[in-house]
């Protein structure tokens, strides 16, 4: 009897495409050459009066033929291609969970119905839903080839004009070089309260649900009468924890004490990352606790330790795993030129928001909302939208992430994958940020289907997006101060509606490029709306505002006349 492992990677192996035969080809081959021997044997169409072959007209079949070889080789090579490298991928990921196996097991006898039926609904146990492997990221292996690191260094010769620029203008308004970067330091003002809001919310996360997860598994073991009511007690007390201690207090220190944007990011970024920790790490390991109370196979359940623990909460991943891929060494130099790139990126936003958002908001915040200042405002805030998009994602997913990666020898650089070739929103969505992507689909989609067994699909999906768009619609009000459901309506509607029409099945440039127009177009709205909205708060402040009022955006009824003097941001 062969084990479950063996039967997946066998049947991995039975699936690598054969190379098809084109009939159409061969036919049509077949049929010109008898075509031509017609014509020759008659006589009548092809041949001239003087006895010669009509030259033009074989070389014509003869390149039609050849353009017609060239495309289906291509496109037979393109399809190759893809499924050869989506066959070792999920190769892959399989081999790092399989037993090693004889050899001999991999070329055994075709399968019978039965281990076929078994294959067929083989899922792999809990907690092995994600496999870590050790890989590099993507960003870091093109940066390799010359004429990848060639755009790096444009984006580089972009920056270096932004501060060219920005000290040309400053010595010429002011007669002097002003480098006291005051947008920087509004931004992350407030900081060492910041630091220390942040410790408190890391000590409660490190002490409080380990804590309780290790008592709770002690009342598992057979000694207490009521195992339920421990679950139901403990299971309240973390929920709590989660609502108060990581939910409510982290927002009411950033909403009392007005902490500007940057620093709001800092923590309820923090406070969402580590309640999705704490979330995986309970949901990773109650089960198999569970498992151990029914089976009772050792004496005590597995629990994890301190220290496997600790290292997940830095670990940049969301998924909780005992052990990690480790790499046997950390490059202090690629730690130190990740962080530097991280630095690099701020400024570069800073001179992106200096340069070309700060002066535009703040002459279209002076108009009063109309149809065609909405339409100038999207289309000169793709370019800055599409900058602070770049940038987001090469500082964070890329120098960050990585940045700690190195550090704690974590091996699977595979925050991300290759977005930007996306021919679909739906792929877009699971390769922009596979980090959270990870997240979503093991503890939101999955468990949806688990409980509604599996009947539910397209509801599973929408509760996704609805999550997805309610968070990050969370992080944008309270960090902004405003609530300006742009971001939520964008994930609802358009998401939603691209995510099925531009479905996985769209292959081909024009579906990229499309792709791509939407996505510029939408950080142009995102850009615009909220700038707008932020000067209109500022502009045209409400000294006692009901509820419905702060609901109402600022920016749709903020007149000139009502306008307060200001110069700052």
């Amino acid at each position: 009897m062969e084990s479950g492992g063996d039967t997946v990677l066998r049947s991995r192996y039975r699936t690598i495409p054969k190379i098809p035969i084109f009939h159409d080809l061969n036919s049509s081959l077949d049929g010109e050459c008898n075509e031509g021997e017609h014509q020759q044997g008659n006589g009548d169409n092809h041949i001239t009066s003087n006895g010669k072959i009509e030259v033009e007209h074989v070389i014509s079949k003869k390149l039609q033929l050849k353009r017609k070889a060239e495309y289906l080789k291509s496109d037979l090579m393109r399809q190759f291609d893809s499924q050869v490298n989506d066959f070792m991928d999920s190769l892959i990921e399989e081999s790092a969970s399989l037993e090693p196996a004889p050899v001999p097991a991999v070329f055994s006898p075709p399968l019978s119905d039965k281990e076929r039926s078994k294959l067929r609904h083989f899922r792999p146990p809990h907690g092995q839903g994600k496999h870590f492997v050790s890989r590099r990221s993507l960003l870091d292996e093109l940066f390799e080839v010359n004429h990848i690191r060639t755009i790096y260094h444009m984006f580089i010769a972009l920056l270096i004009l932004f501060i060219l620029s920005t000290l040309v203008v400053d010595f010429i308004d002011e007669g002097r070089l002003v480098l006291d970067f005051d947008l920087l330091v509004y931004a992350f003002g407030q900081f060492p309260l910041v630091v220390c809001t942040w410790i408190c919310m890391f000590l409660s996360v490190l002490l409080v649900p380990f804590t309780l997860f290790h008592l709770w598994s002690q009342t598992q073991s057979g000694s207490y009468s009521h195992p339920r009511l421990c679950t139901l007690l403990f299971g309240s007390v973390f929920l709590l924890y989660q609502a108060v201690g990581l939910g409510f207090l982290p927002t009411y220190v950033v909403v009392t004490n007005s902490l500007p944007p940057a620093s709001c990011f800092i923590i309820i970024l923090e406070q969402v990352r580590l309640m999705m920790k704490t979330h995986s790490f309970v949901r990773e390991n109650v089960p198999r606790v569970l498992t151990w109370a029914k089976d009772k196979t050792s004496p005590s359940p597995v629990v994890p330790q301190v220290s496997q623990y600790l290292y997940f909460l830095f670990a940049p991943t969301l998924i909780y795993r005992d052990k990690y891929p480790r790499n046997p060494v950390i490059r202090w130099g690629y730690v130190a030129t990740k962080l530097l790139q991280v630095l690099g990126s701020l400024f570069y936003a800073y001179y992106v928001f200096v340069r070309l958002c700060i002066p535009q908001f703040r002459s279209i915040s002076l108009q009063l909302f109309d149809l065609r200042a909405m339409v100038l405002c999207v289309f000169n805030s793709i370019l800055p939208g599409v900058l602070v998009l770049f940038l987001a994602f090469f500082a964070f997913l890329h120098c960050w992430l990585n940045a700690f990666a190195e550090m704690l020898r974590f091996a699977d650089r595979m925050f991300y994958k290759d977005w930007w070739n996306s021919t679909s929103f739906a792929n877009y969505y699971r390769t922009w940020n596979v980090v959270v992507h990870d997240w979503l689909y093991y503890y939101v989609y999955r468990d949806f289907l688990w409980m509604s067994q599996k009947r539910f699909r397209a509801a599973a999906m929408l509760f996704v997006f609805t999550v997805s768009a309610v968070v990050h619609e969370y992080i944008l009000a309270i960090c902004f101060g405003f609530f300006y459901p742009v971001l939520f309506c964008l994930f609802m509607c358009f998401g939603m509606m691209f995510n099925f029409i531009l479905h996985d099945q769209r292959k081909g440039p024009i579906w990229n490029i499309i792709m791509w127009t939407s996505l510029f177009l939408g950080q142009g709205v995102i850009i615009c709306l909220y700038s707008q909205e932020w000067y209109a708060q500022r502009y045209c402040p409400l000294k006692e505002p009901s509820f419905l009022e702060l609901l109402k955006p600022r920016s749709w009824s903020c007149q000139r006349g009502l306008m307060a003097d200001t110069d700052g941001l």
